[in-house]
């Protein structure tokens, strides 16, 4: 059986447009480094998005999930490293009325997206019970990075509008009191939605 686009894209729309961890780190990339920290986000978690799609194709993600030390691991490694990202984005919104330095500091990089994306246990376990439903009956390698790809088009188009609604287009705003918000805001999500899936 091939891939089964028209029942993907159903599955995929609300993980892809809700306000989750790749969300926060877009909207705070986006803010801290403006179109090339929103950039630079996007393709940190679309280098995760791959990663998984690689992983669940070679057999590697059933193996981890199937371990519950592994996972169990994974999960803690994951919350910790959201929790960080959460106390590094709230630091900068209470710094915002410093330098310009800080605000370079503390932008997102390409290797914080992937981690935050990659150690997720959430997509972890989209892309084993969702995706692979998807994939077809033999899947493969490029079947998963086909699906990854759509997942990263539509994740894409859906961060850059709503950055640009919310960030580029808001002209009359304080820059800093926006940053302040927008950081503090975003901080305390990260370590709400880490708590939230070390809880379950």
């Amino acid at each position: 059986m091939a891939i089964n686009f028209f029942g993907f894209m159903p599955a995929l729309l609300p993980v892809a447009l809700s306000p989750g961890a790749s969300f926060t780190l877009v909207m705070s990339g986006a803010l801290a480094g403006g179109r090339s920290g929103l950039f630079r986000t996007l393709a940190g978690t679309a280098l995760g998005i791959y990663t998984h799609a690689l992983l669940i194709g070679l057999g590697i993600t059933a193996v981890i999930v199937s371990s519950p030390a592994i996972f169990g691991a994974l999960k803690i490694a994951g919350t910790v490293y959201l929790l960080w990202l959460g106390l590094m984005l709230i630091v900068s919104g209470i710094k915002s009325k410093r330098t310009e330095l800080t605000i370079k500091i503390t932008s997102i990089t390409i290797k914080q997206a992937w981690l935050a994306n990659v150690l997720n246990p959430k997509a972890i376990m989209f892309y084993l019970t969702v995706v692979s439903q998807f994939a077809g009956i033999d899947g493969g390698i490029s079947n998963y990075l086909t699906l990854a790809s759509v997942h990263v088009g539509v994740m894409s188009i859906w961060l850059i509008a709503i950055s640009h609604a919310l960030i580029f287009s808001a002209k009359k705003t304080d820059p800093l009191l926006l940053k302040k918000y927008v950081n503090i805001a975003g901080g305390l999500l990260l370590i709400i939605f880490s708590l939230h899936s070390i809880i379950r």
